[in-house]
């Protein structure tokens, strides 16, 4: 895992940013450190495999539980963002030519892991003309073919400089989630996703449901970064115009004092709020509590919006 303590090595692209004072974390967000027989097996596995992981590049304060428990979020196309969003502990930076043995080796991992349910992301290519989609649906078939009974979830970039064949690509491929997070509302991606365009990534989701209206779609936030409620329930009823199925709200936690301040800790409360009102506007699944982070929990939470359907489509 790499040295999360030295700003100015593992993100050099940010050092000119001034300070960010990092608030003291609220009790209901603290995590205990990793130390399971589980966890150490799962880093294993991962590091035979020579596979990145969203869990560590990213920081998530989950990693220890869900790799205690053998899951995690593979990372395809390298460990290399080409963008530099103000929340993401990424690295950014020119990345290294696609590996066209890794879709193997996530199939692998998958089998030996024994996923019944597996979140694949990637960080963003603009440097490849399709965005990395074909690499993607290689993936996608690698693990359907090793392991037919899991479960495909994949967390895509927003494919922004691409033709829409990109998109089609990978929905061609039939994961079973597609997601794709908007993470802020539309009012701060100029300071928080500065390469990304909000309606952009709103209609990605709505032609996924034109493209293949079975197949499922989740899309996520964060709070904490300065949004007003007003703000985030309006990305809700947006989300709810393109027929996003599952929504998932999580407080953003400050990587460094290079990244994007925390502007306020969002209570357990509050996000119970955030959940019934979300229902209300008739998402099928709705995750939102401080720890929720995009694969949280993902195999639990397809089977739960699964029977949603279901019950919707009153077949149970």
């Amino acid at each position: 895992m790499r040295d999360l303590k030295i700003p100015g090595q593992r993100h050099p692209e940010k050092a000119h940013r001034p300070d960010n004072a990092q608030p003291k974390k609220p009790s209901w967000i603290r995590v205990k450190a990793p130390t399971s027989e589980g966890y150490r097996e799962t880093h294993r596995i991962m590091r035979e495999h020579k596979l990145a992981t969203v869990c560590e590049e990213a920081a998530c304060p989950n990693a220890g539980e869900c790799w205690s428990q053998g899951h995690a979020t593979m990372m395809i196309m390298g460990e290399i963002c080409t963008r530099g969003c103000t929340f993401c502990n990424v690295a950014t930076g020119k990345p290294n030519a696609l590996d066209v043995f890794e879709p193997g080796r996530v199939a692998d991992a998958v089998q030996k892991l024994g996923l019944k349910h597996v979140v694949i992301t990637s960080v963003d290519r603009d440097d490849l003309d399709d965005g990395g989609a074909e690499h993607f649906a290689q993936t996608i078939r690698a693990v359907r073919h090793r392991s037919p009974g899991t479960t495909i979830e994949v967390l895509t970039p927003d494919f922004l400089k691409c033709g829409p064949v990109a998109l089609e690509t990978v929905v061609a491929a039939r994961p079973d989630v597609f997601n794709h997070n908007l993470e802020t509302v539309p009012g701060l991606y100029h300071e928080v996703r500065p390469g990304a365009r909000y309606f952009h990534s709103l209609r990605l989701l709505q032609r996924v449901k034109e493209l293949d209206p079975a197949m499922f779609t989740k899309s996520g936030i964060m709070v904490g970064l300065g949004e007003t409620r007003p703000a985030v329930l309006q990305v809700m009823d947006d989300m709810r115009a393109a027929d996003v199925d599952f929504l998932t709200i999580g407080q953003y936690l400050q990587p460094t004092p290079k990244h994007h301040a925390v502007a306020d800790f969002i209570t357990p409360d509050d996000f119970k709020a955030y959940e019934k009102s979300a229902y209300g506007k008739g998402f099928l699944m709705v995750s939102a509590t401080p720890l929720t982070r995009s694969s949280y929990h993902a195999g639990d939470d397809f089977a739960r919006l699964s029977e949603a359907r279901k019950k919707k489509l009153g077949l149970v």
